[in-house]
């Protein structure tokens, strides 16, 4: 009994800690926007001055990765900070409707088991464990039953939509299911999703600034650029249609990301305005890269592979005091580092950190270290094809299988950023590359074996 009253004790004494000292966290994750999306980032057409203000105030993280190239691993890694394949079935974007698309996703979907479990959400539960107050504004996308709710993973408010895209004035899915919802019921609301979500947002943060008794963690997966392609301003009045669902111009593209960054802007004016900006970490991101007519130069490809244009994203975070203004960084990283970086600004260091994948990102440019080396694997997973990947900082190996056919890659992905050449293809293949394959081949099974999935 004295060792629980003082387990109690322990949480209280950390949960007023973190209310005293701890540092809010605004996180805006963009959603299907390529790595050269943004004007920092070499976008010759998408005027983004309020994230390109953010970069500038912080840090740009020019050499991270998404760890799957579909939403919902991404999504899954990011609120675990563990590799999505160790939750199961989460390796591919869950259909409309709760369809799974691959054999344990659909054993998965037919059991109402689709989904992100409430016990294997670390992020949002351990910030809560320690005094913060949670709420995501946008896109869910990691199971659309009930139990999957994001009010039972941690967060205290949710309004926003559960599938992966919507109608962004009807608010609809492909299958006219009604999708927007505010905590488990749904809603009706008129406007663009963008700015709905940004209203939602600011709303939050004047109602904190009245009462600033608790830091509290914003989470702002925007549905911006996902697909249907429609501009701000440009109500159809009506969904698109299948054929159209897709299909979309640059133009209409350019208009999506430039409203996303006038949400940024006026989140970080908010933040200025209610005397909260030294205390409050701002990270920006993508969940993982672009389809046409989105850009992810130099990466090859585009979402749903595991070439560089399917996974590798920009990242952006602001920390007052912490982070040096202009700063950037090559350190080799994930979008799954954000789990760390945040719970270990938060004061939120406990057992759950040690059973995390990723590594702290923030505190390694916070504390000026020296980059180190690094890996990282992927598998992605859709129907019969399957894609694995493994990535060091000097190389990069992909495999697909296709229904039977299997193709092979080897990139020296340090000189080759763009993957043009595998040297697979070379007339003569080093002796020297063929270990280093070798190497990662090995290497990537064991790490097949240590992910296995727990249900």
């Amino acid at each position: 009994m004295k060792y629980r009253i003082l387990s109690i004790l322990i949480g209280l004494l950390a949960a007023l800690s973190a209310t005293a000292a701890s540092p809010n966290i605004v996180f805006i994750l963009a959603d299907d926007m390529g790595y050269a999306d943004l004007q920092c980032f070499g976008a010759p057409d998408a005027k983004t001055p309020h994230i390109d203000q953010l970069a500038a105030d912080g840090v740009r993280f020019t050499n991270t990765y998404a760890m799957g190239p579909e939403c919902t691993p991404s999504r899954t890694s990011i609120l675990t900070g563990r590799y999505p394949q160790r939750v199961g079935g989460m390796e591919c974007a869950i259909g409309t409707g709760n369809v799974g698309r691959y054999d344990d996703a659909i054993r998965l979907a037919e059991k109402h088991q689709l989904g992100l479990p409430a016990d294997m959400a670390l992020l949002a539960p351990s910030l809560k464990e320690v005094g913060y107050t949670n709420v995501i504004f946008g896109k869910w996308h990691l199971g659309y039953d009930d139990h999957f709710s994001p009010l039972d993973q941690g967060f205290d408010e949710f309004a926003g939509f559960l599938g992966g895209n919507v109608d962004y004035y009807q608010h609809t899915e492909l299958s006219d299911i009604d999708a927007f919802v505010s905590g488990r019921k749904p809603i009706e609301r008129e406007g663009y999703l963008t700015d709905l979500i940004t209203e939602d947002a600011l709303a939050f943060l004047e109602k904190r600034s009245k009462s600033p008794k608790k830091p509290f963690f914003l989470y702002l997966p925007h549905a911006a650029p996902h697909f249907p392609f429609q501009a701000p301003g440009a109500d159809p009045g009506k969904p698109p249609t299948a054929e159209e669902w897709m299909k979309g111009t640059r133009a209409d593209y350019v208009k999506m990301i430039e409203r996303l960054d006038w949400s940024v802007g006026e989140i970080v004016s908010a933040l200025k305005t209610h005397g909260l900006t030294g205390n409050t970490i701002v990270v920006f991101a993508s969940d993982h890269g672009a389809m046409k007519p989105g850009l992810n130069t130099p990466g090859r490809d585009y979402k749903g592979t595991l070439f560089d244009g399917g996974i590798r994203v920009p990242i952006i975070a602001k920390w007052p005091d912490k982070i040096k203004p202009g700063t950037v960084s090559k350190q080799l990283g994930s979008l799954m580092d954000l789990t760390p970086s945040f719970l270990n600004a938060a004061g939120a260091v406990s057992t759950v950190t040690a059973k995390l994948d990723g590594d702290d990102l923030l505190a390694h440019v916070a504390e000026g270290k020296p980059d180190y080396p690094r890996t990282l694997h992927w598998r992605s997973r859709r129907g019969d094809r399957t894609w694995w990947a493994i990535r060091n900082d000097e190389y990069k190996w992909v495999k697909r299988n296709d229904g039977g056919t299997v193709d092979e890659w080897f990139f020296h992905i340090q000189e080759d950023p763009g993957e043009l050449q595998s040297l697979l293809d070379l007339n003569h293949f080093p002796a020297d590359k063929k270990a280093i394959l070798e190497k990662l081949r090995k290497e990537h099974a064991a790490w097949e074996e240590d992910v296995a999935p727990v249900r």
